[in-house]
């Protein structure tokens, strides 16, 4: 089957096993940054999908460096960046999460921030050595969100979270598969094979028992994630409220520039 041309060729939809499909992110130019026209295809795609497995993996040596806010106009700077983590990314992320059959996430090369979470939203993941992976947001001056966060505590526990996003070093494929972040790591030359073959392993199961169980470890997940209503609106305006702080513009500022950030706090 040939591959499905989506967000003008930066996200491709093949089927490269009886069963499995296969998104595979094509934006190399900006290491495989997410944006909103990526972003929300990648929502249709996986909502629009049947496949037993689908396989989520990134182009040219890199899976994804995270979201593409680099490029945003300084005067509306604040209000772009928010809408852009706030709707096409939180969409995708529940479609992947929502997706009826399992899903494997193949990381071919560095998964940073936004780039991860999408990563972790995948039932599974296998990571080629030689990468590596962080959550940069103390280092960007952001608040990350309390779901994304979740993930992250759900899979590792809080001790290694709080290294991740309070440190914000990134760590390598080995010390991710350590930790839990990912299943396995292989030699990159071996990972889109291994990847395949895992998926087609699990395109082969009982279906009824692949969307069944994966419905009960998400609702139990889920059930185990809830906060009071109270506490929630105060994350949320934290966080809403980073997006418009001068030490966020600054954070992002300073990463383009590649040099040390000034912070303000405030």
């Amino acid at each position: 089957m040939l591959a499905t041309q989506l967000a003008d060729g930066r996200l491709r939809l093949d089927e490269p096993a009886p069963d499995v499909a296969r998104l595979t992110i094509a934006n190399p130019a900006k290491r495989n940054a997410l944006d909103q026209g990526i972003l929300g295809a990648i929502a249709q795609a996986v909502r629009d999908l049947d496949a037993r497995c689908l396989v989520l993996t990134g182009s040219e040596g890199m899976f994804s460096a995270g979201y593409d806010i680099g490029d945003i106009p300084g005067e509306v700077f604040a209000e772009e960046a928010e809408r852009l983590v706030a709707h096409p990314f939180a969409e995708a992320i529940d479609a992947l999460e929502r997706y009826r059959y399992p899903t494997v996430g193949a990381l071919n090369g560095h998964a940073i921030g936004g780039g991860l979470e999408v990563a972790l939203s995948c039932d599974l993941r296998v990571a080629a050595n030689g990468i590596r992976m962080g959550m940069p947001p103390a280092k960007l001056g952001l608040v990350y969100s309390h779901t994304g966060i979740r993930k992250f505590l759900d899979a590792i526990g809080a001790a290694r979270t709080r290294e991740l996003f309070l440190v914000g070093r990134n760590v390598d494929a080995e010390t991710a598969e350590r930790w839990g972040l990912v299943n396995e790591v292989v030699p990159g030359a071996e990972l889109e094979e291994r990847s395949l073959g895992l998926a087609a392993e699990i395109a082969a199961n009982a279906p009824l028992s692949l969307a069944g169980n994966k419905r009960v470890l998400r609702e139990l997940l889920a059930a185990e994630a809830q906060l009071d209503p109270a506490i929630e609106r105060e994350l949320v305006a934290l966080r809403a409220a980073c997006f418009q702080s001068e030490d966020f513009r600054e954070g992002v500022r300073a990463f383009g520039e590649k040099r040390k950030p000034r912070w303000q706090g405030r």
